[in-house]
């Protein structure tokens, strides 16, 4: 039978966490009677995370591991860390200990019986570096809150619950891991709720994360909501974009081919900074109209162009 819960925890040089975290997985299940199985996805650490995993599924028959050969990053973990889970509700920490497992019996009473497709966790209270972090954070969260019309106060947090359906719907690759309640809205997951957690301050080792991620979140932020509205009808944005530019440029230019055939001008029409204004706005509008097409072209060859989600099918034998 499957588990009630499968919890998956990517980790990167994290050896010296691992034992107290299971430990404490463990004794939360236990006193709740959950079934349970932990994922452990070692994402290519180069201290002895490894050995510590091999050592810990000795000692718990519900550990399960997975080892990348060298680092790719959280969201290949995540991903491969899905494709594995089989429990009825998905679980996903840190594996630094400053996720608690006690939150794991609210997660899953939310998912199980309040409805969620998806439960994040929303650190209110953190122990990060104010500077570095947490002002950081508050920004970047804002603007996926108006950006992405999800209202969630802390989306990157790791601590999250899901429907055993969500996480077998979405691809998180890349860095996606920090929208991952965007993919599960763009599949079709409405329900998507938020709990304050606690906040723990790291024990071991070093936080993995630098300020290069919060760039890189804004504009893989930026791709996720373009390619959810014109993933499947690119020429819908470039093709209009290149239509008015053109149009606009080519009302310009013949104002002013009409403005000196008529008021016989003795400036040139070419010695006008106008005109080449228009000519580029002219060009730029050809150029957009072009990559929607050829865009176009490669979305309606491509695969999957018409891989969508369906709900639930009657009628079929």
């Amino acid at each position: 039978m499957p588990p009630e819960i499968s919890i998956v925890v990517p980790l990167f040089n994290e050896e010296e966490s691992l034992p107290e975290l299971l430990a404490w997985i463990n004794r939360v299940c236990n006193e709740h009677h959950y079934s349970y199985e932990v994922i452990m996805v070692d994402d290519g650490s180069t201290d002895n995370s490894w050995d510590v995993v091999c050592d810990l599924a000795k000692a718990y028959s519900q550990i399960r591991g997975i080892r990348f050969q060298r680092n790719y990053g959280k969201s290949p973990a995540l991903y491969e860390g899905f494709r594995a889970a089989t429990g009825k509700v998905v679980i996903t920490m840190d594996a630094d200990l400053q996720d608690s497992p006690d939150e794991i019996p609210e997660l899953y009473k939310m998912v199980v019986e309040g409805g969620f497709d998806l439960v994040s966790g929303w650190k209110k209270v953190r122990y990060d570096n104010a500077v570095t972090k947490n002002l950081p954070s508050k920004l970047y969260n804002a603007v996926n809150r108006r950006l992405s019309g999800i209202k969630l106060h802390d989306m990157n947090c790791g601590l999250k619950a899901y429907r055993l359906k969500v996480v077998k719907s979405i691809e998180v690759y890349g860095e996606m891991h920090r929208f991952i309640p965007v993919l599960a809205k763009n599949a079709g997951f409405k329900k998507i709720g938020e709990k304050v957690v606690q906040h723990r301050p790291r024990k071991f080792g070093v936080s993995k994360f630098g300020w290069e991620r919060f760039i890189n979140g804004f504009l893989d932020l930026l791709s996720i909501l373009f390619m959810s509205k014109f993933g499947k009808k690119p020429m819908h944005l470039f093709g209009a974009l290149g239509s008015l530019m053109f149009l606009t440029g080519f009302i310009c230019i013949s104002w002013l081919i009409g403005d000196k055939i008529f008021h016989a001008e003795e400036v040139g029409l070419t010695n006008k900074p106008a005109f080449y204004l228009a000519l580029t706005t002219m060009i730029m509008g050809t150029l957009f109209f072009l990559t929607g097409f050829v865009s176009e072209l490669v979305v309606r060859n491509a695969s999957d162009r018409n891989a969508y989600l369906v709900e639930t099918r009657i009628g079929f034998e």
